[in-house]
């Protein structure tokens, strides 16, 4: 039986934020959430280089911790992951505004992030824009939808005790950060322009397993891409997505996996 979350993405997605939601994320949880109190943000500590590198391990677990660890997963693009609509193990020993089980009472998200914020460190990683940007929509909307203010936002190293423990979100002034959310969650923050539907030319966007996608746009897609024989089959699943970002990268494009009249514009050229 699904759990309590299920209406986180349609919540994230009304936000006008980019969602992929993982297979059997409503029945996974390790058991029901008690009262949503709040949102506990965190960083993955994961590999540099990929959008969400850390989902498998966010879904699955990690030796001595039983997975979900999170309810959500922030990709390096701004794209939501939906793990679980259950409970998950993110929060550990803390409090915030007199909530002492962050597990049974905060939405966890885990940001893609190697956790270094020193500059010179060659693990260093800063934030990118459209993950900031998504990191505070996400949880304005979240809040929202719960019924409560930009206070009960909370990092992983606010919540934790004994003090110091944490640093998670590495680098991200959370007082400034909940006056963003605050002023999105009130409407004085712009919303940014939802991604067309189509392009100047008529083609449509094109984006893992929506089932609008036409299977003959997908296979000149995947040509373009490089991909030969077999490979052309129309399904814009997760290969084809990992090859547009790759491209979108390599072009210095956002690289959100979506093949939008941005990404359809400089294809056309390739």
């Amino acid at each position: 039986m699904p759990f309590q979350l299920t209406w986180l993405p349609t919540v994230l997605k009304n936000a006008g934020l980019k969602v992929s939601e993982q297979p059997g994320w409503p029945n996974h949880g390790t058991r029901e959430m008690r009262t949503i109190e709040g949102v506990m943000c965190h960083h993955t500590v994961g590999p540099k280089t990929g959008n969400m590198p850390s989902l498998k391990v966010l879904t699955n677990g990690r030796p001595g911790l039983a997975g979900p660890l999170a309810q959500l997963g922030l990709g390096r693009d701004g794209t939501f992951y939906v793990i679980a609509a259950g409970r998950s193990n993110h929060a550990g020993n803390g409090e915030w505004r007199g909530v002492t089980n962050g597990n049974d009472h905060f939405i966890g998200i885990e940001a893609e992030n190697t956790g270094i914020g020193k500059p010179g460190d060659p693990m260093h990683d800063p934030w990118p824009a459209v993950q900031l940007d998504a990191y505070r929509r996400g949880i304005a909307a979240i809040l929202k939808h719960i019924g409560q203010k930009a206070e009960m936002c909370c990092a992983h190293k606010e919540y934790c005790r004994p003090e110091g423990r944490k640093i998670d979100p590495h680098s991200i002034d959370m007082d400034e950060f909940r006056k963003e959310i605050a002023a999105i969650m009130d409407g004085t923050t712009p919303v940014p322009a939802p991604i067309p539907n189509k392009d100047p030319a008529g083609r449509p966007t094109l984006r893992r397993s929506a089932a609008a996608n036409p299977i003959f746009l997908v296979q000149e897609l995947q040509k373009k891409l490089g991909f030969v024989g077999l490979q052309v089959d129309g399904d814009f699943g997760p290969l084809t997505e990992a090859a547009v970002r790759r491209f979108q990268r390599q072009h210095e494009l956002v690289p959100d996996g979506i093949v939008g009249p941005k990404t359809w514009e400089v294809l056309s050229r390739a």
